[in-house]
């Protein structure tokens, strides 16, 4: 089995797996690395220094410059525009180019534009025309310009927390998919004088805490966490406005979202978490089981799908 390359199209690459279709007027450049079974559409310029993986489908018009890193089954939309140069001239030219990444399984919609040097996460989805002018999470959704995150793959929101509630009604929580992940009531009193909550560290939190601190002043756009942790577990509380929170073991995703101070969010170790969508007023107040250790950190989303994977089966 080798490649195929259309009458009409032009393949110049030796580096190209088997499989791989070539369609009419594309053109593929000496140094450029293509795996197998990818598509290559008509009027796709492929420069030389790109690498694209396996299982990758590039649609029409789209031109891959130097620098560029297509991972496997990743899906570049008609006309999507990459870009390599920050500050380009005409003939003149940069020592290095940007380097771009889009990770394994993300997808470009149709006549969205790619800055120099970003990175697209694993399974993120670009919107049609969004352009994207800083890194992407893992599973994130963006859409316009500039590129914002509307939302995370795989997840269907719950129902505001206790919004579509009555009361106080603790015992009617949205019910948490993901194992070891718990939306937790903690005493809340009303009266005349205002409201209050409380909690007694050693037995109405999962965890006698050893660290709190506080997050606030966040801009809606912005998102917080993206990391998970070896070790310590974490008890979020939304004390004002409210906060979507996404939560990831590696093998299921969830949506909930924080809007009640009495109401908080467990977090087990080696849970992904990422908050977004802050209201102007929010306040996150966080117990942590750990003190600060930045060893305990883990940052980066294909490390965490890895050592998932290892628990999961008990290595």
């Amino acid at each position: 089995m080798t490649h195929y390359v259309h009458p009409l199209g032009v393949c110049e690459s030796e580096k190209v797996g088997d499989g791989t279709r070539v369609w009419a007027f594309a053109h593929v450049l000496p140094g450029a690395q293509i795996g197998t079974d990818c598509n290559i559409c008509d009027h796709v310029f492929v420069e030389n220094d790109v690498v694209i993986g396996d299982r990758v489908t590039i649609k029409c018009g789209v031109q891959v410059w130097d620098g560029v890193t297509l991972a496997d089954d990743v899906f570049v939309g008609p006309n999507v525009t990459f870009t390599n140069d920050p500050m380009p001239r005409s003939k003149v030219h940069p020592a290095e180019y940007a380097k771009t990444v889009v990770a394994q399984s993300a997808s470009l919609g149709g006549g969205s534009v790619i800055v120099p040097g970003v990175r697209i996460g694993r399974s993120a989805m670009v919107g049609a025309g969004a352009v994207v002018t800083k890194d992407v999470p893992a599973n994130a959704i963006v859409v316009g310009n500039p590129a914002r995150i509307a939302g995370y793959v795989d997840t269907t929101p719950e129902p505001s927390t206790i919004a579509e509630l009555t009361g106080d009604a603790a015992g009617e929580l949205p019910h948490v998919r993901v194992p070891g992940v718990e939306l937790r009531s903690i005493r809340h009193a009303v009266d005349l004088r205002g409201s209050l909550i409380a909690a007694d560290f050693s037995s109405d939190l999962p965890f006698v805490p050893r660290r709190a601190f506080a997050v606030f002043g966040v801009p809606t756009k912005d998102v917080r966490g993206e990391h998970a942790h070896h070790e310590c577990e974490q008890f979020l509380l939304c004390l004002t406005g409210s906060v979507s929170c996404v939560v990831d073991n590696g093998a299921m995703r969830q949506e909930l979202r924080l809007d009640r101070p009495h109401v908080g969010l467990y977090m087990p170790s080696m849970t992904w978490g990422t908050q977004y969508n802050y209201s102007p007023d929010a306040v996150i107040l966080v117990f942590a089981s750990h003190e600060y250790d930045p060893a305990d950190y883990i940052r980066d989303y294909d490390e965490f799908l890895s050592l998932a994977s290892r628990t999961a089966v008990g290595l």
